[in-house]
């Protein structure tokens, strides 16, 4: 069983994931924002889980000091860790243009650089060991249909792929295996369109609703209705259970959990298929594969 380290955990895919590892065996660790404030309920309702291996950490992406506290605590406790998963972000709607740049750097702080700032409290930890896995919870958004008034979160989702997969190249070799998990559109199960921001420009706002008025809502409504009746967004945390229980060496590169097909799984394998054929050509092919010792 392994020690892990999930980010963003206090609702949504996080809290979802964090419980079902828990109840494959799993010791785990269900990073959150304020755990003495406004997380306390999650935090509260996460050390209740009956399997007494869930266990709530202050974790704010944010800010250096809380990622190296987080990661510190897991190894001070466990005196490892196996397996992290980059789950924090945050959702904006509304027209691009009305977002002021200070809201798209806040965005992106959250989305790609806390990832960042997170690999670099708990990869040393992973490096050291020789061994560990690394999960980065995408978007379809990246490759597959996107609609308007959601373009900072594409963005910011589209850094964060690119990111990892530049990751799981530099990492393969110190025995550091990388899976990119790419959830669709999910309109029930998860709080990401109900607690989305929205633009502080609201004089440039208003000059797009004389041409698109109700366009969000028309979004919403279609993707809703996409969504086949099946759906279910525990499929993706039953998803990261399953990767993180593969072999070593056997886990897959990239994940789809998406029951609308926006068309991100026909473009990853084409895009995925191109890189792998590139480093194959330059002589790299190894780092597709973490060493095995």
């Amino acid at each position: 069983m392994s020690t892990i380290l999930i980010s963003g955990a206090s609702s949504g895919f996080g809290a979802l994931t964090a419980r079902a590892l828990a109840d494959a065996g799993h010791t785990v660790y269900a990073g959150m924002r304020d755990l003495a404030g406004r997380n306390a309920p999650a935090a509260a309702e996460a050390k209740a889980h009956p399997s007494g291996r869930l266990h709530p950490v202050e974790l704010d992406v944010a800010t250096d000091a809380s990622t190296q506290r987080a990661v510190a605590t897991v190894v001070a406790e466990q005196g490892r860790l196996d397996v992290l998963i980059h789950n924090a972000g945050h959702m904006v709607t509304g027209p691009a243009e009305a977002f002021t740049p200070e809201q798209l750097a806040a965005l992106y702080d959250v989305n790609v650089v806390g990832t960042q700032r997170l690999n670099r409290a708990a990869l040393p930890v992973l490096r050291e060991q020789g061994d560990g896995l690394v999960v980065w919870v995408g978007s379809s958004s990246t490759r597959g249909g996107t609609p308007p008034y959601l373009a900072p979160y594409f963005a910011a989702k589209a850094g964060m792929d690119a990111l990892a997969q530049s990751y799981a190249l530099e990492l393969s070799r110190f025995g550091i295996e990388t899976t990119i998990v790419v959830p669709g559109a999910f309109t029930h199960g998860t709080n990401h369109f109900a607690h989305s921001g929205s633009p502080a420009d609201t004089a440039v706002v208003a000059q797009y609703e004389q041409h698109y008025a109700g366009l969000m809502e028309q979004v919403g409504q279609k993707l809703a209705e996409l969504e086949p009746a099946w759906a279910d967004v525990a499929e993706v945390a039953r998803a990261i259970v399953d990767v993180v229980g593969t072999e070593k060496g056997r886990r897959p590169f990239r994940v789809h959990i998406d029951p609308s097909d926006d068309g991100s799984v026909a473009v990853n394998a084409v895009a995925d298929r191109i890189r792998a054929d590139f480093l194959l050509r330059i002589g790299l092919a190894d780092l597709l594969h973490p060493r095995v010792a």
